[in-house]
């Protein structure tokens, strides 16, 4: 994930646009205001108010500290892009921070969204292949390879010259296709897959109560939200990924500037996920008392009603 422009050997290059950097401090500071107190208050109720642990509580505990790590980055990304300052230890720290965490946060919304349409879809298995502990290694996991990759990249960088968070040559990088396509566009696919088939099968199982009913329609509110902030605050940044590399291939550098404009302001966007992530977080605790209250019940009637049908799952098992 690089914010940059090419051929800026130096740091004090004028190319840095003032709009760019006005943007930044009209997203990142609001972001960074509202963004620690909101994941705190997030991580609070999700430890303290939600005693039962589940999958939903292992992965979204685990994205409020990534997206917490990111909101830290931002007055370094600010302060980086203001001055355009050098590739030094404060710089391949904050970017070892960055690289870690901006891969997380879309790798864990990707297992949310493949846990709640297993356990929405296939209750039964479901129970086999779904359990906290499960998903606390599957994070330990990703935590793990993210970090060596990011130490890697560290080691590699060590030594470069120029600004950072900016990427200086014009030869196109295979290596950024490669991470557009498996760190977002296949997490984008199966994001939207599981979304809409939870909604599709939540739809299905609205119950004739105006109740439940109601119920049921939060739910496909919340996952629909879900992958709005998602698909809108990390695609046009890919997209903008993209659009570099085939630009740089084709050798068409004249496009180059309006390309790294729309890459700095995409990224901008990207970023500000890690504050919009705390609103989903309350709306997914606020109706987890309701829909605990109201499955069983939902769920003792079905069975009456088809003693072989698939028992179903807690809505705070769907609700993330």
């Amino acid at each position: 994930m690089e914010q940059g422009q090419p051929n800026t050997h130096n740091c004090t290059d004028r190319n840095s646009h003032d709009g760019i950097v006005l943007l930044h401090m009209v997203l990142y500071i609001p972001a960074f205001t509202l963004g620690i107190p909101l994941n705190a208050i997030a991580f609070w109720v999700f430890c303290s108010k939600i005693k039962r642990w589940t999958e939903t509580k292992v992965y979204m505990i685990n994205l409020i500290v990534a997206d917490s790590f990111l909101i830290f980055t931002l007055p370094f990304l600010l302060y980086f892009t203001k001055y355009k300052h050098p590739v030094d230890g404060l710089c391949l720290t904050i970017q070892n921070i960055y690289f870690t965490n901006m891969p997380m946060s879309i790798l864990i919304i990707t297992l949310i969204a493949i846990d709640r349409y297993i356990a929405i879809k296939f209750p039964l298995k479901a129970k086999i292949l779904r359990s906290p502990w499960k998903s606390a290694s599957v994070c330990g996991l990703l935590w793990i390879t993210l970090i060596l990759f990011s130490s890697l990249y560290r080691a590699l960088y060590s030594k470069r010259v120029g600004c950072c968070f900016q990427k200086e040559s014009l030869q196109p990088r295979y290596s950024s296709v490669f991470f557009s396509i498996g760190g977002f566009f296949l997490p984008l696919g199966i994001v939207t897959f599981c979304s809409l088939q939870v909604i599709k099968c939540l739809k299905e199982k609205m119950a004739t109560s105006p109740h439940e009913t109601k119920l049921f329609q939060k739910a496909v509110h919340i996952v629909s939200v879900n992958l709005c902030v998602f698909v809108v605050c990390f695609l046009p940044f890919h997209i903008s990924l993209l659009l570099r590399f085939a630009v740089e291939a084709a050798g068409a550098h004249s496009l180059m500037p309006g390309v790294l404009t729309f890459i700095k302001v995409s990224s901008s966007l990207a970023n500000c996920n890690c504050c919009l992530d705390a609103f989903c977080y309350y709306f997914a605790a606020k109706e987890f008392p309701e829909f605990s209250s109201m499955f069983p019940k939902c769920v003792f009637m079905r069975s009456k009603m088809n003693p072989s049908e698939e028992s179903q799952p807690s809505m705070d098992e769907v609700m993330a």
